[in-house]
């Protein structure tokens, strides 16, 4: 199963892949200590201390992980102090980390799926409904879940709209 490439796109050897926005976010996320500090951000880890316990490595390389993420805009950093110690920082999502939800969920998804034989370790619900949380790619919210053959790709012209 594949997806189907359209247009100038259908000879795969006369483009290039080089602008691809996965390569790009890989580029952010390249790193597993990268991926699990947005993990972190979103169970509601801040602080660097807490960062290197929880992620389970290096100062330097959560350090790294913070600074790529930092320049990337993924998250920022907020300064905070408490009694008698100096002054630190907290590190939050901004919005564009925000929107890597679907990406960390749908990594948790397919790990529950295929690495736990035991079962997810997790559970992930609608605070409101209580229903589950999974991640699906959809036509329209109706719809049952798209494979990738039943996916097309185009290129994006300027104008806005896709070449078919």
């Amino acid at each position: 199963m594949a997806m189907r490439l359209v247009g100038p796109l259908q000879d795969r050897d006369a483009w290039a892949a080089d602008a691809c926005s996965a390569a790009r976010t890989l580029d952010i996320l390249a790193t597993k200590a990268s991926f699990l500090v947005v993990r972190e951000l979103f169970y509601g880890t801040t602080r660097f201390d807490d960062f290197v316990r929880r992620v389970g490595t290096s100062a330097p390389t959560i350090a790294r992980a913070l600074s790529r993420l930092e320049d990337a805009g993924v998250i920022a950093r907020t300064p905070y102090r408490t009694d008698g110690h100096r002054a630190r920082d907290e590190y939050r999502l901004t919005e564009a980390g925000e929107e890597l939800l679907p990406v960390i969920m749908a990594l948790i998804q397919w790990g529950d799926a295929h690495l736990q034989p035991d079962g997810p370790p997790l559970r992930f619900h609608d605070v409101t409904t209580q229903q589950q949380v999974r991640v699906a790619l959809v036509a329209t919210p109706d719809t049952p879940q798209l494979e990738s053959r039943q996916i097309q790709v185009a290129v994006h012209s300027p104008a806005g709209r896709a070449n078919s």
